[in-house]
């Protein structure tokens, strides 16, 4: 069966076939390093790390190169810096702030089992590209200088007879409707409500570099330049698949598209654009004002990334997902019975009735579904198969223990009441025995008897 993916652009189902028969190509829109990330910005992250596993299963490890960016230029970090670290010169405070979210973000991430990229470049270490990018685009006529900046005209974009495709392709939309749709930023010195910056002058204290263009001022790109110049320097002027989450296909995506078409006269930019859909919480849209708002770090104190992962999955990567707490004590569940029956197994190879939904646009719910079919069957190709989709990442020992100790049941006093239980019963004394299975509950311990004994489990 081969990988068929739904294009943002053609706005259909098509079969992957990579420009390089041999190796594939992805790039993937990364962290503004600024503050910790919310769930939602959780989901690309594990959407296209499945992606990028799959490929690695089709292709092999070595043959599929990932980049995903970090951005370190940026008016919010800006902001931070300056709050956070006031006596501080701007751009040491910049640099503090920027390592330490830095690492927080990768913290978080590794916790939810995704793959680090084969790339993670950084915005800072691609000015030179940007400007060579901006050059271009101002010698073809697709962008002007105009009081220090440096702007990109979709209008000239469109107006061109080039073989390059037409501003608004992606999104779907006229220039008319992005006008009217969007919130334009208004200055004197554009020509067009849509045109918007590439570059622009820096602010005493701010990062700067030499502008380009011929402008005197030092400046800073505008951030839809920083994935164009990142994406052309690891990836080349056309590659297999961009991604990212769908609140980035206007503006960020379709600017991107504008940007390096023009610059490297190209038709398109990525053969395959993939975006994964919005995220709610306990069915309200997250935010601040609403008091829902929560990061991947707040979550992992009191879940293991893996259920984070698994919640996640249950979605198709393309529809909206409601994040909610009873799908999480759900998903927990289902991860300490995998851990139970699979976690110690040797792993096979992975089941094809775990592969071919995931070929079929990432169906993730039915390979979900599938694995719960090997649960009763084949445990060698259930371990193998939940191996490749970032699960087992630890032995069942571990995984139990890391339980108890987040809930701070401790294990001996456990075993001590379990023995006194078993003595009870055996004596028919089951008012003393049901008095210890009720103080176990309340310990927040859920006990199983069998014709092998009692064996027992940190209740979630």
């Amino acid at each position: 069966m081969e990988l068929r993916l739904y294009d943002t652009l053609s706005r259909d189902k098509r079969t992957f076939v990579p420009l390089d028969a041999k190796d594939v190509r992805m790039y993937v829109c990364g962290p503004t390093v600024y503050d910790f990330a919310h769930i939602g910005n959780a989901r690309p992250v594990i959407v296209f790390d499945v992606l990028f596993r799959l490929l690695r299963h089709l292709y092999g490890a070595a043959h599929v190169k990932y980049v995903r960016n970090i951005t370190d230029v940026d008016d919010k970090i800006n902001d931070r810096a300056a709050r956070d670290f006031p006596g501080l010169p701007l751009n040491e405070a910049i640099r503090k702030v920027t390592e330490q979210t830095g690492k927080q973000f990768h913290a978080d991430v590794d916790a939810l089992g995704a793959l680090r990229p084969s790339v993670e470049p950084r915005a800072t270490e691609h000015i030179g590209e940007m400007r060579e990018i901006i050059e271009r685009l101002v010698a073809g006529g697709f962008a002007y200088v105009a009081e220090d900046h440096v702007l990109f005209s979709p209008q000239a974009m469109n107006a061109a007879d080039a073989g390059l495709p037409r501003y608004g392709a992606l999104s779907n939309r006229s220039l008319d409707e992005m006008v009217a749709g969007a919130r334009v930023d208004v200055a004197p010195y554009k020509k067009g409500n849509t045109d918007f910056v590439l570059w622009k002058p820096s602010k005493p204290g701010e990062p700067s570099w030499p502008s380009p263009a011929g402008i005197a001022a030092q400046g800073r790109p505008g951030w839809h330049v920083e994935c164009s110049a990142m994406a052309w320097k690891h990836l080349g002027e056309h590659f297999d698949i961009h991604g990212g989450g769908i609140d980035l296909v206007f503006p960020h995506h379709e600017n991107e598209v504008a940007q390096t078409c023009c610059a490297f006269h190209q038709e398109r930019m990525a053969n395959y654009w993939m975006h994964n859909g919005f995220l709610q919480v306990e069915s309200e849209k997250m935010s601040k004002s609403l008091g829902n708002f929560v990061t991947i770090h707040e979550l992992l104190a009191d879940w293991p990334g893996e259920v984070l992962r698994l919640n996640m999955l249950k979605t198709h990567y393309r529809s909206p997902i409601d994040w909610t707490m009873k799908s999480l004590e759900e998903s927990a569940r289902t991860l300490d019975d995998w851990y139970r029956v699979a976690a110690d197994v040797a792993p096979g190879k992975p089941a094809p009735s775990v592969i071919e939904p995931l070929l079929d646009d990432l169906n993730t719910p039915l390979a979900i579904a599938a694995l719960h079919g090997l649960r009763g069957g084949d445990v060698g190709a259930l371990a193998g198969s939940l191996r490749l989709l970032g699960f087992l990442s630890e032995s069942a020992a571990q995984w139990e223990g890391r339980k108890q100790q987040a809930s701070g049941v401790d294990a001996k006093e456990v075993e001590r009441l379990i023995s006194e239980r078993t003595a009870a019963r055996a004596r028919k004394d089951f008012a003393e025995s049901d008095r210890i299975r009720d103080l176990l509950a309340a310990m927040g311990v859920a006990i199983k008897d069998s014709k092998e004994g009692t064996t027992w489990e940190v209740a979630r």
